[in-house]
């Protein structure tokens, strides 16, 4: 399977091999809400990005060798349905952006911009991006063998940000955060994967920016 396929409900695990990290990506709930279990190769240690629904089907990808985080990238709830029965079940270490903290259903360590969070001898760089919600968050791998992956919540998508509910303040905050901190900072070869649906790279995106800022969402 390539980076670019969907993992649809229901259906088979999308899998990326990269040199020091295993990828996991998994569609879940009526929402088709992507989960992406990390697994560094060294160590075996796993990581869970967005705990989102159908808990028995994310803890069966999990398995045996257990989960040691869980980061939820915003507080919207189809992003955290199952994030209470899967630290139950695993005993992992529940993340979350400190702005966005008091919205999910169990307490959970801050994060905060330029957090380092490890996965074994891996590691993701929080970016605070501000406008989906107070508190949303992307993680960046800068993969020492490949390309820079970047899971970005609900914030970016193929096609534009994330919903602001066309309130102007929200999105000139969030396409600001999204250009300055994404666009201009990392190689148009960034592959990044988004809370729902298909995955994209910066470079595929970056033409469309104008459009995006003239249209206001």
């Amino acid at each position: 399977m390539t980076d670019n396929e969907d993992a649809p409900t229901g259906g088979e695990p999308v899998v990326i091999d990269l040199d020091h990290l295993t990828v996991t990506k998994v569609s879940v709930g009526p929402m088709d809400n992507n989960a992406y279990l990390l697994r560094c190769r060294a160590t075996g240690e796993q990581l869970l990005i967005d705990a989102a629904n159908e808990a028995s089907r994310l803890l069966a990808l999990i398995g045996d060798a257990g989960l040691a985080t869980v980061v939820t990238t915003h507080r919207h709830m189809d992003h955290w349905v199952a994030l209470e029965e899967v630290v139950a079940k695993t005993g992992a270490r529940p993340l979350v952006h400190a702005a966005d903290a008091d919205g999910l259903p169990i307490p959970a360590e801050p994060l905060a911009e330029g957090d380092t969070v490890r996965v074994g001898e891996c590691e993701l760089e929080v970016i605070h991006l501000v406008g989906h919600t107070p508190g949303s968050v992307a993680l960046l791998y800068r993969d020492p063998g490949g390309v820079p992956r970047l899971f970005t919540g609900d914030s970016l998508f193929p096609g534009g940000v994330g919903n602001t509910d066309r309130d102007p303040e929200r999105f000139g905050s969030l396409i600001d955060d999204v250009e300055r901190k994404l666009f201009d900072s990392l190689p148009d070869e960034t592959c990044f994967h988004p809370g729902h649906g298909h995955d994209s790279t910066l470079g595929h995106e970056r033409p469309a920016l104008p459009q995006w800022r003239a249209r206001g969402w």
